[in-house]
């Protein structure tokens, strides 16, 4: 039986990496302008089961829409697995049917999406509002897939030092909570920065400062000046919430020394991704990066929060 949740650990970290190359593919689409490619047809690709004779963005968004669709039989397998290995009322169970639910969400808002246009040159305000939720969901999404693979291992192992009553247990929630919040508004501000800078693409370094203080500027260009504060007050804080958790719970330290890391990493390249104008290849390292942080940082959470172990299975 041991043996058995070890390979459904791995097929759930597999399942995990696919899906982040799923979310990479996606910005893909977003950052060439491909989200059209199929028009506003879902699931059909321009009135087609199979495009015929297709056109650059109609094979990005297809091959996305192909991809999606093997995710959907992944995350099923992970379900059927995890019921068929783990008891009723186990955490690995509930893991993996949130991922299942927030992957069939992440899909009718890509339909939505679709058949509402909020793609390709779209610069309504309320594209804002779809890309948020759309981002939100993701976030969860990975989340969810993180903890059942993490779970499946076994985790979080062995007894935990005293954690000072309620008042420290709410301490500890409410600061992992302020941690996620921070990072998912984060995300949601990078997004929107993104998506900007793709409508709106500029010349030059001081050409695109000049386009962010410009009050006739569209509100996708305006909303980039907030990424770069909420990302200096959302650094501060994690470094400090990692540093913390490092003191206060030694089974802590490999997921706070790993998010301070990751932390770094994506400050620089978001750096990068100023100074280069926002290359597309730049934004999905910058992306990949936010993804990395975002899975270190709820396994640190998920970490701080632990009070027991729960029974392994036979």
């Amino acid at each position: 039986m041991r043996k058995v949740a070890v390979a459904f650990s791995r097929y759930a970290w597999a399942v995990l990496a696919y899906n982040l190359a799923v979310v990479l593919w996606g910005a893909y689409v977003r950052a060439t302008g491909s989200g059209a490619g199929c028009g506003n047809h879902w699931p059909l690709c321009n009135g087609e089961v199979a495009p015929h004779s297709p056109a650059a963005a109609t094979i990005i968004e297809f091959t996305h829409r192909i991809t999606s669709g093997l995710d959907l039989a992944l995350v099923a397998g992970l379900v059927v697995w995890a019921f068929r290995t783990f008891p009723r009322g186990h955490r690995v169970r509930r893991g993996a049917a949130l991922s299942a639910v927030f992957l069939v969400t992440e899909a009718l808002i890509g339909a939505a999406l679709v058949l509402l246009q909020h793609v390709a040159g779209n610069t309504s305000l309320s594209r804002v509002y779809s890309l948020s939720t759309h981002l939100v969901n993701t976030l969860t999404l990975l989340a969810c897939l993180t903890l059942t693979a993490w779970w499946g291992m076994g985790f979080p192992r062995g007894k935990f030092p005293a954690d000072g009553g309620p008042g420290a247990r709410r301490s500890t929630a409410w600061k992992a909570a302020a941690s996620l919040g921070a990072v998912a508004i984060l995300g949601v501000s990078g997004a929107i920065a993104a998506l900007g800078a793709t409508l709106f693409p500029a010349p030059s370094l001081a050409a695109g400062l000049a386009q962010d203080f410009d009050s006739a500027s569209n509100a996708f260009v305006r909303l980039r000046l907030i990424h770069p504060v909420m990302a200096a007050a959302a650094g501060v804080w994690l470094a400090f919430y990692a540093a913390s958790c490092a003191a206060r719970r030694p089974d802590s330290r490999v997921h706070a020394y790993t998010t301070t890391a990751l932390l770094g990493a994506q400050i620089l390249a978001g750096v990068l991704n100023l100074l280069l104008l926002a290359p597309v290849w730049m934004q999905l390292l910058h992306l990949l990066l936010a993804d990395l942080l975002w899975i270190s940082l709820v396994l640190l959470c998920a970490t701080m929060l632990a009070q027991r172990a729960e029974p392994k299975t036979a």
